[in-house]
């Protein structure tokens, strides 16, 4: 019988966290998606998101705009507030994959990877508009929890859906996969 052994170095991982959620129209809810998905977080861009819940909101605008912000408060490593709106928006609508999404990639960079996997999943269960990230985040957790074998096989499968990201590939090189 031939098993599989995997073995990978611990490392660092810069994870992004850019599962932010479409909001149509303009305002401010428009500008705080915008700044998410580029990343922009800074006090103006926050402010934006602040005031945009001052604004006659839909729900799912609600909802996106508690995970946009959430994204910049991640990106400023303001765990404690990015949590709370991740929470909130899954309290708002927890068929929201993105807020999942980005409770897990939280959930690792705060250092608590093994509480992780379960938002993930959730994430991928609801068809999360970005399953690569979805993957390589599950990924990362399973090798932070000690499942090597877990982590390489969710690695494979954000290569597999996105072939020339280049961060899932350098983590790829890690691993050894060897017979016995």
């Amino acid at each position: 019988m031939r098993n599989l052994v995997l073995a990978a170095a611990a490392a660092f991982i810069a994870l992004p966290a850019s599962a932010s959620v479409t909001v149509i129209g303009d305002g401010l809810a428009v500008s705080c998606y915008k700044s998410a998905e580029s990343r922009l977080a800074n006090q103006q861009t926050l402010r934006e998101c602040d005031a945009a819940f001052t604004e006659a909101l839909a729900d799912h605008d609600r909802v996106a705009t508690h995970v946009n912000r959430g994204i910049l408060r991640l990106i400023k490593r303001d765990f404690a507030a990015a949590e709370a709106d991740f929470n909130e928006a899954i309290r708002l609508d927890p068929r929201e994959p993105e807020a999942w999404l980005n409770k897990g990639i939280l959930l690792i960079k705060s250092g608590r990877s093994a509480d992780a996997v379960t938002p993930i999943d959730r994430s991928l269960q609801l068809r999360t508009s970005r399953p690569a990230l979805a993957y390589y985040a599950r990924g990362i957790a399973n090798e932070d929890r000690g499942d090597v074998r877990a982590a390489y096989r969710d690695l494979k499968q954000a290569q597999a859906i996105a072939p020339g990201w280049r961060e899932v590939t350098t983590e790829l090189a890690r691993f050894q996969v060897r017979t016995r």
